[in-house]
């Protein structure tokens, strides 16, 4: 069976440009893909008749040699025609897979395509009050910004790039060594296809200046340690009009001399008196709002005694539900005492003697005799 002409195989005039054969083929391939059409036997066959069309039409002298022979030009030796449908396939569908993953990436495989800019990051710390409540800030981030006076396309005003005459726009080139074809990145226009015979002046060619910006954003509430905020397209603009990359912003909560934080819960250790503990009564606490919570302590308080507070604690940075505060109670032993109160004490322990005063205590104590006294046996 007679092969097809390739420029109807890929439905395109002799006169087409490679912009042109590149667009016709990344069509037909995406719409004859076998991914598309699980159920049409057919699709391979037409992959590789696209391929090989391609990859004579897109290289200036085997177009030149088929434009004058034919598919002459080919047989009885090492062209396109005599690969097998998985090697022609990776090597032809570099393109459509550049096109469609080549942005995602974040990475520029030539074929024309201009770089994208690199991802920022920049550290915020806010305190735990910021935290609670949210804010409204403004950041100075030194970056690189698209050139004004060539709106990024790296060409001086009145010109503009031009198509790279080594690799035709493709931007890669081959050479052909035994049975191997190497290809790789076009050393003149560096795999972009274009090259810029009169450079801007602002920003010598590259399309892109350094320049702090100034940005604004909100911090929402409830974040937490190491939160991360994606600002789209705030990072370095793309070489020669590329996109953007994006800015990271990772938040850091600075430590709180009152608080401390386990996700939505605070934890406040508070000290209280001896005879607070001892005889109840009631304190006064700070909340992360700035305002305050009424505590009542029970008679005979002793230390690690919890408390808690219901929703006066973190809000939560999805659901936006509150957490709760736990007051954690330190019993303060009295120091720098006077001989009244000393003597008071001395009077106190000696009543305390034949009462249950200190539960604990006598029942730890107990315990170490009972221990003392197996050890002698």
């Amino acid at each position: 069976m007679s092969k097809r002409d390739f420029y109807d195989v890929l439905g395109v005039k002799r006169g087409a440009s490679v912009e042109e054969l590149k667009s016709a083929y990344r069509k037909l391939v995406k719409e004859h893909h076998p991914d598309k059409n699980p159920d049409d036997p057919t699709c391979e066959a037409k992959i590789k008749e696209l391929n090989e069309a391609y990859d004579v039409l897109k290289d200036p002298e085997k177009r030149a040699a088929y434009d004058r022979f034919g598919h002459q030009a080919f047989e009885g030796g090492p062209g396109p025609g005599g690969r097998g449908f998985g090697q022609d396939f990776t090597s032809a569908f570099t393109d459509v897979f550049d096109d469609l993953f080549g942005e995602f990436m974040g990475r520029q495989r030539g074929g024309g395509r201009n770089s994208r800019g690199s991802d920022l990051r920049y550290n915020l710390e806010i305190s735990l009050e910021e935290a609670f409540t949210g804010k409204d800030t403004t950041i100075h981030v030194p970056s690189s910004a698209m050139c004004e006076a060539c709106q990024g396309s790296g060409a001086e005003s009145g010109s503009k790039p031009a198509t790279c005459p080594t690799c035709s726009g493709i931007g890669k080139v081959r050479a052909q060594q035994g049975f191997f074809t190497i290809e790789r990145t076009c050393p003149n226009c560096g795999g972009s296809g274009r090259v810029i015979k009169n450079p801007c002046k602002s920003c010598n060619g590259a399309g892109r200046v350094s320049r702090e910006r100034t940005l604004s954003f909100n911090v929402p509430a409830g974040v937490e340690d190491g939160t991360r905020i994606r600002l789209n397209g705030e990072g370095e603009a793309g070489l020669r009009g590329g996109p953007s990359g994006d800015l990271y912003v990772f938040i850091s909560v600075s430590p709180h001399k009152l608080f401390q934080r386990d996700g939505a819960d605070l934890h406040c250790r508070v000290p209280i008196s001896l005879t607070n503990a001892a005889l109840g009564g009631t304190i006064e606490v700070p909340t992360v709002d700035g305002g305050r919570a009424r505590v009542q302590i029970p008679e005979g308080t002793q230390t690690g005694k919890q408390f808690r507070l219901r929703g006066k604690g973190m809000p939560h940075l999805r659901s936006g539900a509150v957490g709760d505060m736990y007051i954690t109670c330190l019993v303060e032993t009295p120091v720098n005492l006077t001989k009244k109160q000393r003597d008071l004490l001395k009077q106190f322990e000696t009543e305390a003697r034949d009462r249950d005063n200190s539960p604990e205590s006598k029942s730890f104590f107990a315990s170490v005799k009972e221990f003392w006294d197996g050890l002698k046996e």
